[in-house]
């Protein structure tokens, strides 16, 4: 199952408490104060990596909390502080606080962390409030507790290009085409049910990242079929690549249907780069294909090709990669 989205609690440790001791040594009679402080608690560190895909571990998990610092020892020796525990999420995973719906980080890159919650300070000892005036303090603090969130993870996948098409257009069979991946394909509607996210590797080294989510249908904007509910995956998306079937009638209409249902998700998405795929070129005559492409407005880039057939595509791959 593909989770997009998670509420979990995170909880700080608290710091160690600070005591008050003294020296007993066989030759300082005079002696003095030696308690130390305690150890600061850890903190719940937020990070994102590049090798986790969405949000599944913390499906069953909900509550994550850091250990307290050590109280502070004899001899003014200070008490260990916690480890961090260091949550990792997927590149593109936005944090909330889940009572305000503050966005609190963005993490967009590999290893970019954020502190959600700040371990407590150790407390003092009694050596540390020792002076000129009070040789023999008798006084130490408790450590401070640590901070505790409730926060909100949501997963916005980072690509370059965004297919966008209607159930069946072909879209999963052009990822493995063009990619390394193996998503399944078969001859019925929705066999995506969740946003697949793979590249093409060029030969100076550098990648191209596809988002392929779900088919959209006429009427998602009012909760047919699968919905609006993985069109956010394409909201960072640099370019959106319009996969359309051309050997089903109209595919100028079917672009006209997504546009219209993306325009009343986020209009901003229609100021992107926009390429236009038609697909299943095998099935459908050559004279048919060339009034088809002619029927798009002119500032679409349009390629023919089939998919399964893998043809044409390094055109489809020149436009990619410009």
């Amino acid at each position: 199952m593909f989770i997009d989205k998670v509420r979990i609690r995170t909880e700080a440790g608290k710091g160690g408490d600070g005591v008050i001791a003294w020296t007993r040594e066989k030759f300082r009679p005079k002696g003095g104060p030696c308690g130390g402080n305690g150890g600061v608690g850890g903190s719940v560190i937020i990070q994102a990596t590049s090798n986790q895909f969405d949000l599944g571990r913390y499906r069953n998990q909900q509550i994550f909390r850091a250990q307290s610092g050590a109280n502070g020892a004899i001899a003014c020796r200070q008490g260990e502080s916690a480890d961090d525990i260091i949550l990792l999420v997927p590149m593109g995973t936005i944090i909330y606080d889940a009572e305000t719906q503050e966005v609190l980080a963005d993490l967009g890159a590999h290893g970019e962390q954020f502190v959600v919650c700040k371990g407590g300070r150790g407390g003092l000892g009694n050596n540390f409030f020792k002076n000129s005036y009070n040789p023999a303090p008798m006084r130490c603090t408790p450590g401070k507790p640590g901070e505790a969130k409730e926060i909100i993870l949501e997963l916005k996948l980072i690509a370059d290009v965004g297919f966008v098409g209607f159930p069946n257009a072909g879209k999963s069979t052009l990822l493995n085409a063009l990619t390394a991946a193996k998503v399944k394909v078969a001859d019925y509607p929705f066999t995506t049910l969740a946003p697949n996210l793979s590249y093409i590797e060029w030969e100076n080294f550098t990648r191209t990242f596809i988002a392929d989510i779900p088919g959209i249908i006429e009427g998602a904007s009012n909760g047919r079929g699968l919905g609006f509910q993985f069109l956010k995956h394409i909201d960072r998306t640099k370019s959106l690549l319009f996969v359309l079937d051309a050997s089903q009638e109209a595919p100028r209409a079917q672009y006209d249907i997504l546009v219209k249902e993306l325009e009343a998700y986020n209009p901003e998405l229609l100021t992107k780069p926009k390429i236009v795929v038609l697909n299943k070129a095998d099935l459908v005559e050559e004279e048919t294909i060339c009034e088809l492409s002619s029927s798009f407005p002119t500032e679409v880039q349009t390629v023919v090709i089939s998919a399964l057939m893998k043809e044409n595509l390094d055109s489809l791959k020149q436009l990619l990669s410009a």
